[in-house]
């Protein structure tokens, strides 16, 4: 893994440093679904694409493969999931057995960043919850664009600054856009926006995630006293991400579709 690639995954989990890299597994052993909605993941994709053993479809930066999982087992869709953490790709394969789809799931360990140079022809490739791993808004939007066939549909699930809120307002230190900046990027890059669901209830499970995550800080500083201050540096980070997304983000999922080539006479 090149030094980039360790700068955006660590942005993409809240990372404050590279040097938490290695133990992000422990941190976050609690949790599966990773900041996903498998569920509702699901019923939006099926909303647009009939879906069949014929259907393919792409979930970069999976994490620990809820989302794969779930669509594997509600769409029977075959799923392919790449994320650069091995231990989660071996905690998503074991967990498409324990469900029965492994026939439909496939995992990879491997840098997003150059795996999408290669993958092509998905029905919709999924981008969840994984920040700026392919780099900012406009670099994301033209690298999934190229995996998906003409007529396919993106789904991304973000966030963006509400009406009240300015980057100044942001605690966790990221670039977040607004709602009409959004719209004009996916405007560029010439793709339709085919449904937008909102999410700006507050965050249901903070206190009990933060709690989980305090904990697992708390046992590895027991072991690592020397590291003492990058494991409080990322419950910070945490904490200020939740804060965020209940204070001045809109959550957002967004299916985008890839328009056909247009044909002449």
């Amino acid at each position: 893994m090149n030094r980039e690639t360790e700068e955006k995954l660590a942005r993409s989990l809240t990372a404050e440093t590279t040097e938490l890299l290695p133990y992000l597994p422990y941190l976050l052993q609690d949790f599966w679904e990773l900041g996903s909605a498998p569920e509702s993941t699901a019923e939006l994709i099926k909303r647009h694409i009939c879906p069949s053993e014929n259907t393919r479809i792409l979930d970069l930066a999976c994490g620990k493969g809820a989302v794969s999982v779930k669509l594997a087992q509600k769409l029977q869709a075959r799923v392919k999931g790449i994320d650069i953490m091995p231990a989660f790709i071996e905690f998503a394969a074991q967990k498409a057995k324990d469900f029965g789809v492994d026939d439909l799931c496939e995992f990879m360990a491997a840098d997003i960043n150059e795996a999408i140079k290669t993958e092509r022809d998905y029905d919709c490739v999924v981008f969840v919850s994984a920040g700026n791993a392919l780099g900012g808004a406009a670099e994301t939007l033209q690298a999934l664009k190229t995996a998906v066939k003409p007529g396919g549909y993106l789904l991304i699930e973000d966030a963006y600054l509400s009406d009240s809120s300015s980057l100044e307002d942001i605690k966790y230190h990221y670039e977040y856009l607004t709602k009409t900046q959004w719209t004009a990027l996916f405007s560029d890059m010439n793709l339709e926006l085919a449904e937008t669901v909102y999410d700006d209830s507050p965050s249901p499970n903070k206190e009990s995630d933060m709690a989980a995550i305090s904990a697992r800080a708390a046992e590895l500083i027991a072991k690592h006293p020397e590291k003492r201050a990058i494991f409080e540096g990322y419950i910070r980070s945490q904490q200020n991400e939740y804060d965020d997304l209940d204070d001045s983000l809109v959550c957002v999922a967004w299916m985008l579709r890839k328009p056909q080539p247009c044909v002449s006479r």
